[in-house]
């Protein structure tokens, strides 16, 4: 069973030390998304409908909000451990505004890329310190986070490309009726996703709805309605001390054994181990000498 070494949470997103040797459903984050291999087996990814190779060579990357899965090598084999960023871009854009970016779609434009040396030398440090260390210091973390990204971006990403900004973020959609029915499911998270409903609440067939809500978003409407139920479990399971069971009701499943399933299958953690092993770094000003804009180069 895929299990969490150590996770860290806060205003910049989510770091997670993970030993995994199950494959992970199809799913999508809010934040942008970089996989690098700490030990053990080479394995893959599926991003963009390749299979994405994660070596001691590779790194992974997965834009806001784009599809996504962990094809495990061989569910009998050894593991992997792998060092998981999902990073806020509000986050990016205070060490760089131009980072602010990386919620758009494209902004890495290839999914799989060959790690330089210094990247390496950096996630296997913040690994070690992950591993082996006590809970990290806010401020050694934000440093240690903050340059691993930078040299991500700079290396991998098109920060530079103007028309990022013009694209915005996904799942932001242009036609308001899809705005609407993504609306109406963050306000029920947890109820039963009724796509008959929603097609109905925005004057669309139930066809029509699915082929615009995907044209709009780059989602089914179920793919997006598991991230804001992953995403409310999270928040549930770090913010409060509500049982499993009131969670998993709450979240609109009928047995404590499916939220279990569901929450494992896109994270690779069951909820309690998720709970019990999270670091939590509260809101605070990004650093003076970090929130300095870089050079254009």
């Amino acid at each position: 069973m895929s299990t969490a070494i150590r996770l860290l949470q806060g205003y910049f997103g989510r770091v997670e030390l993970l030993n995994m040797d199950h494959p992970l459903v199809r799913h999508a984050h809010s934040q942008c998304h970089v996989l690098i291999k700490i030990s053990g087996a080479d394995t893959f990814f599926s991003v963009r409908d390749k299979r994405c190779p994660l070596n001691e060579r590779t790194a992974v990357l997965v834009n806001t909000w784009e599809p996504h899965a962990y094809v495990h090598h061989d569910p009998k084999g050894p593991s992997t451990v792998i060092l998981a960023l999902y990073i806020e871009p509000r986050w990016l854009g205070q060490i760089e505004r131009s980072f602010i970016s990386s919620g758009a779609p494209g902004f890495f434009p290839h999914a799989c890329a060959e790690i330089p040396k210094p990247m390496r030398t950096l996630s296997n440090t913040l690994a070690m310190q992950m591993l082996y260390g006590e809970q990290l210091s806010d401020d050694y973390l934000q440093s240690e986070l903050s340059n691993l990204m930078v040299l991500v971006i700079d290396a991998f990403s098109q920060w530079r490309r103007a028309d990022l900004w013009k694209i915005g973020p996904r799942p932001y959609a242009r036609d308001a009726r899809i705005r609407r029915a993504m609306s109406i499911m963050r306000a029920n998270v947890g109820a039963e996703l009724d796509t008959s409903h929603l097609a109905s609440e925005t004057c669309l067939s139930r066809a029509h709805f699915f082929k615009l809500f995907r044209e709009q978003t780059n989602l089914t409407p179920n793919l997006y309605n598991n991230i804001l139920r992953v995403e409310a479990a999270i928040q549930g399971l770090t913010a409060t001390q509500e049982s499993m069971n009131r969670l998993s009701t709450t979240l609109g499943f009928s047995a404590q054994s499916h939220f279990t399933r569901f929450f494992q299958q896109h994270t690779g953690v069951v909820p309690s181990q998720y709970r019990k092993v999270v670091d939590i770094y509260r809101p605070r000003a990004i650093p003076a000498r970090l929130g300095e804009s870089r050079p254009m180069m």
